[in-house]
């Protein structure tokens, strides 16, 4: 069965974060001071903490998970992290622990920020796309037996430099001996259509965009499904991993069941 791998430190899984920070992330969320931009950052900093506190054992934080963070807005596409570890797409987790920007309070315990808040320009999310492919393929040819990586990729609205639907069929061709590389998309914006979770068919999506994040989506692996199940959602056996017109305060949700799938794969050691 596929997704099975154990992971440990000598094969360890990734996530790759695929971030919109086109212009429109700017715009303020609902009657809150805050914007699109910044509730995604804080969803980011919440899953990092997730996952240093799941690697962290007596000895120190152990090497799990790598994590690799790209950004597009503008006319382009790079990390989407700052200071030491934008020198490397990906990272260990020992290193987010080592190297936060800075840690801010937040009622009362210590709060590390690693990722910043960005908004500007266009929406360049096709070679995005691309630099993630190269990027995972490079990953998967340097760890063949591992749990296969993540992708989950958050957006506001239509791509800008053309359809990257062919570019992400490319990239779910890619993979470990133990699985496809998972692709999750969640869109949040001003659709009229209403919020829709974890569709099983393409019939359950009315928008022409959201139909294609919908082809671009991975169908859910039996760990993660069971983990939307498990916070109340109604999910099926063809489910994928894509979540449209949603309010940003459902980022978190969103990555924590993302990286849900690698808890069971992990050993101890």
């Amino acid at each position: 069965m596929p997704y099975k791998a154990e992971i440990s430190r000598s094969n360890p899984t990734a996530f790759m974060f695929v971030i919109d920070q086109s212009g429109s992330m700017a715009d303020p969320v609902g009657t809150t001071d805050l914007s699109r931009a910044e509730f995604v950052c804080d969803a980011l900093n919440r899953v990092v903490i997730n996952l240093i506190t799941r690697s962290s054992k007596s000895e120190g934080v152990r090497d799990y998970f790598q994590i690799g963070a790209i950004g597009y807005g503008g006319s382009s596409v790079g990390p989407a992290l700052a200071g030491p570890l934008a020198d490397k797409t990906f990272n260990p987790i020992s290193d987010f622990e080592r190297y936060p920007l800075r840690i801010e309070q937040r009622d009362g315990m210590p709060f590390p920020i690693w990722f910043t808040p960005q908004a500007g320009g266009g929406t360049p999310m096709r070679k995005a796309m691309r630099t993630a492919a190269q990027a995972l393929a490079e990953w998967c040819d340097d760890y063949p037996e591992s749990f296969p990586p993540t992708l989950l990729h958050v957006t506001d609205g239509e791509p800008s430099d053309g359809d990257p639907e062919p570019v992400v069929e490319q990239l779910k061709s890619l993979g470990t001996d133990d699985g496809e590389v998972l692709i999750l998309n969640l869109h949040t914006g001003q659709s009229k259509s209403g919020p829709i979770k974890f569709p099983g068919s393409e019939e359950e999506v009315t928008d022409g965009f959201g139909k294609i994040l919908f082809r671009m989506s991975s169908v859910l692996p039996t760990a993660i499904a069971s983990a939307a199940r498990e916070r109340g959602y109604q999910v099926n056996d063809n489910a994928r991993g894509f979540f449209f017109n949603v309010e940003p305060v459902e980022i978190v949700e969103f990555f924590e069941i993302g990286t849900r799938a690698s808890s069971q794969a992990m050993m101890l050691r």
